[in-house]
Order: C-alpha cells, then structure tokens, then sequence
C-alpha cells in the first residue's frame, strides 16, 4: 500500500543524562508516499528436541483399586524413565484422572456402572531425536499404555530466526523499491521496522540425554524429518528521489 502521511517514530533518550524517563514519540515529515509491507519469512531447522507424553490407564470396580493399579503401573513407567537416563526435569507429570466408567443399555435405556477408570499422564522432554524409537519401546515394555507425539522442536532457534529476519528485510526492500519504481521514484529510505516472532519458543539448555535400551524389533520407527521457525517483519518505508 502507498500513501503520503506524517509517521511518528518512538526513540529512547534514556542514555541522555537530562532526558525524561519515557521514551518521547517525534514526528517525522515524509514528504513522498509512504509504503507499508508486512512480510513473513520462515526457515527450516533440523529439530534437536523431542516430546512424547506417555501415560497408563487402568481399570477396577472400585476407585481404590482403580488408583492403586495405576499408582503401581505408573511409577514403573517413570523409574524406566529414569533408568535411560533422562533427568529428572523433563519429566514432568501433565495429568492424573480418576473417573466413574457407565455403558448405555440400549433396551433399558440406563446408565450402567462399569466401575472406575484411573489414569496418568507424563510429558518427556528428550535430548536425542536417533533415540525416540528405543525411548517409545522401552516404555510400552514398562508398562506405558497411552503415548501421543512425538513433537519435534529446536532448544536455540536464535541463528535460525536472524537468517529469516534477514531475508524478510532484503525481501521488503526488493517490494519496496518495485513500488517506489512504479510511483516514479528512486529510491526508498526506512521509517519504522517492527517484529512478531514466530515459531518454537526458545527452550533451556541441558545435557544430552543417555539412552542404555537395547533397540528391539518393536521399536517403531521415527523420521525426525524438519521444524519451521520464522519472523513477521513489519516496514514503513517512504519513497525518495
């Protein structure tokens, strides 16, 4: 979009010793018209995280037993967690539910208890996307009966998401200058840059997860394959001779 207007343009004067403590909002005169593009650039990022949810289900006629079944299954699951060697913070408990289970009658047309149904949930955060696969087994083996993922992410997207901001900025002024061009001018100079990131939110750094499971033959298979991470770049530019 083109158009002739007068851009306000915040800048911060707190290194200067007598400057005010908020920033002061200046007007600047465009004299040419005014091009506002909004441009999105995303990258490609072989993931180096992976999280899977892993959980148990059990069933019994009573809420105790119900409970206690799962209480046992469970912490099998999370003391084979441990045993591969994953730390104790990526492994966090996501849910714990415990429900009342009811079949319909269809020729009666009643609620009929069943008894009651227990389960856990676990999100595991690991450090070795070749490892997924062995990580998966070993879980069902230990007792894991609901597992959802894995979710592929990258731990330092910062390298990626500066090459997309670079992109999205050479590709705002090749669209600029094209306006510009158009309306008759030259050339553009830059009034306001403004950013909304996109993609994975950046994640702390840990060692790297020690996987000791022998890989089997039930081990699915697991292609990381790639994650997007990308920027949404905001430009005003005018447009000079």
């Amino acid at each position: 979009m083109i158009r002739t207007a007068i851009v306000p343009t915040a800048i911060a004067l707190a290194a200067l010793a007598t400057a005010p403590a908020s920033a002061a909002d200046i007007q600047v005169q465009a004299t040419g018209p005014v091009i506002e593009l909004v441009v999105n650039e995303q990258v490609e990022v072989e993931p180096d995280t992976v999280t899977i949810s892993a959980g148990v289900t059990t069933q019994a006629m009573t809420a105790s037993d119900a409970l206690r079944q799962n209480s046992t299954q469970m912490q099998s699951v999370i003391d084979r967690l441990r045993s591969l060697g994953i730390p104790e913070r990526d492994i966090q408990t996501t849910r714990i539910n415990l429900n009342a289970r009811f079949d319909y009658d269809q020729q009666t047309r009643d609620q009929v208890f069943r008894g009651y149904e227990a389960s856990n949930q676990v999100s595991v955060k690991l450090r070795d996307t070749e490892e997924v696969g062995n990580v998966l087994d070993a879980l069902v083996q230990a007792g894991a009966n609901n597992i959802n993922g894995p979710r592929f992410s990258v731990s330092d997207d910062t390298q990626p998401k500066a090459e997309a901001r670079r992109r999205a900025l050479e590709r705002a002024r090749s669209m600029a200058m094209d306006y510009a061009r158009v309306a008759g001018y030259s050339n553009v100079r830059v009034l306001k840059i403004a950013e909304s990131v996109q993609g994975n939110a950046r994640e702390y750094a840990a060692d790297a997860i020690m996987v000791t499971a022998q890989r089997s033959a039930g081990a699915p298979p697991v292609q990381p394959g790639m994650v997007e991470t990308g920027v949404t770049v905001s430009v005003t530019y005018e447009a000079v001779n």
